[in-house]
């Protein structure tokens, strides 16, 4: 387990600073596109912050898929609540959606099924890989 929690902070340092360059870049096109756009110091620090911390989570979070004593439901399930966790609070402390639940809801429902169709995809793909490697040999 010690390993895995080594395995999960060095991935989530080596990329959390994707977020906040990925920040930078949406409030500079913002910048460009919205008249009078204006930001305060304290809303670009939490951006910075959140979006620091979603990529850290984002990146990290990929040991739960390679953790071999665990079920595939339970990789995806930990793999899936901590993306969540992560996104929902950082659209949430951003204000990029409002805190109401009918809302939060809808964002849950895009999350997820999103979620799901990436890794259908990627099952899939794997899967199709796998037959054919099994073929030649």
């Amino acid at each position: 387990m010690k390993k895995h929690v080594k395995s999960f902070l060095l991935r989530g340092m080596l990329f959390g600073g994707f977020g906040p360059i990925i920040a930078g870049f949406i409030y500079l096109i913002l910048s460009y596109t919205i008249e009078n756009f204006t930001l305060t110091g304290n809303q670009v620090f939490i951006a910075i912050i959140s979006t620091y911390l979603l990529a850290f989570i984002q990146a990290g979070a990929s040991i739960f898929n390679q953790i071999e004593g665990w079920p595939v439901t339970k990789s995806l399930l930990f793999h899936l609540t901590s993306l969540y966790l992560a996104y929902i609070l950082c659209y949430l402390v951003n204000s990029w959606i409002p805190f109401d639940w009918k809302i939060i809801l809808i964002f849950t429902a895009i999350f997820v099924a999103t979620y799901l169709i990436i890794w259908i995809s990627v099952y899939l793909s794997m899967k199709s890989i796998s037959k054919k490697l099994n073929k030649k040999i």
